[in-house]
């Protein structure tokens, strides 16, 4: 099918290849479609991406951050018949693994694709071939014969590894299944936001960024937002779909297409009851929908923002995506859409006082 303008942009966000501590790719997709609406556009030392975009230079500033960082790998060794050791970078599940294809780049920039492989389960024991297969024992096979091919090729230790998968609008055009929705999503709805408030009044200086390292310790969250020092955050990422087989209402209660989640609580921080109760009061009032979701296991960069100098107050708004973590996740477009709005919504209401307000709620 034909993609339109946002389609395109989210083609170009997911395909692009960046890992945590090699976000370049994705950075500079994000910048080119968030500087037309922006003031200025800066990074920090670690190359997270700072959109400043002014309404009212005296008002608060508001940051709305996605991040960059998809879950990866890097190359650790080479083996002598040139098949290539790797270390995960981010939570990976080895079910998820096996059999799937990569795409390594070198120092160069050249992209070379292999598949994860590890030992055929005919060949072993029957009490090994019902358990998961472990990751230390995978390994990639790039189509080489030694490891001097290898290295002719420019592989080396400490190269980039990315999942290969290609974006697509399923059969349900609001269904989209890609790669690196974890977070690509988030920065689409930083764009966005600028993007939907270029002619818009707003009392406040909004910040759009794409942050980097976030699947390795919420790290580039702590250096944007030490730079910004704002005074509301908010963290737009994805949240688990509980809509799937198996998966109880206890365990993921959020379906696609219900609406953007507000997550009230998880690993990482407790939501700010202030701005929690803006936020849904902004919803009800706009006729947004929305849902609530508790996340124990996982955690988004509102962790790091909200705890930041002085103390921010943060909230952290989910996409329902299934399949996270893995090679291919699929999201509703409503949710995006919905979820942009939002945002936007609650900022045109975050003047001096109300922000006063909210941080003694």
């Amino acid at each position: 099918m034909q993609l339109d303008a946002t389609l395109t942009m989210l083609k170009e966000l997911t395909d692009a290849r960046a890992i945590a501590g090699n976000e370049k790719e994705a950075r500079e997709v994000m910048k080119k479609y968030i500087e037309p609406y922006a003031n200025s556009i800066e990074t920090d030392g670690l190359g997270s991406l700072i959109a400043k975009k002014v309404g009212d230079e005296k008002g608060p500033k508001i940051m709305v951050a996605g991040h960059l960082d998809e879950v990866g790998f890097m190359v650790t060794q080479i083996d002598d018949k040139g098949f290539i050791k790797f270390q995960t970078v981010g939570g990976w599940w080895s079910q998820v693994m096996l059999a799937q294809r990569v795409q390594i780049i070198t120092r160069s920039g050249e992209t070379i694709t292999g598949v994860i492989g590890s030992k055929p389960p005919h060949i072993l024991p029957a009490e090994q071939r019902n358990k998961a297969a472990d990751i230390k024992q995978m390994f990639i096979d790039i189509g080489a014969t030694s490891k001097e091919e290898v290295m002719e090729w420019g592989v080396r230790p400490g190269d980039m590894i990315a999942p290969y998968f290609e974006f697509t609008v399923m059969k349900n055009e609001k269904f989209l299944l890609a790669k690196a929705w974890d977070n690509r999503i988030g920065c689409a709805i930083a764009i966005e936001v600028l993007k939907g408030l270029e002619n818009e009044n707003h009392p406040n200086i909004v910040y759009g960024c794409g942050v980097v390292q976030e699947e390795v310790g919420l790290r580039g969250s702590k250096t944007a937002t030490h730079q910004i020092n704002p005074d509301i955050g908010f963290a737009v990422d994805v949240g688990i779909a509980g809509d799937t087989p198996g998966v109880s209402p206890s365990e993921a209660a959020s379906k696609m297409g219900d609406g953007p989640q507000i997550i009230v609580y998880d690993g990482s921080m407790v939501g700010h009851k202030g701005l929690r109760d803006l936020v849904v009061q902004t919803a009800e009032d706009a006729r947004i929908p929305y849902q609530y979701e508790a996340i124990p296991g996982g955690g988004t960069d509102a962790g790091s923002i909200h705890i930041t100098a002085n103390g921010v107050p943060a909230l952290s708004i989910g996409i329902a995506t299934r399949y996270i973590h893995s090679h291919a996740g699929v999201l509703h477009r409503d949710d995006f859409d919905n979820a942009v709005k939002l945002v936007i919504e609650v900022i045109k209401k975050l003047d001096a006082d109300t922000v006063n307000a909210i941080t003694f709620d």
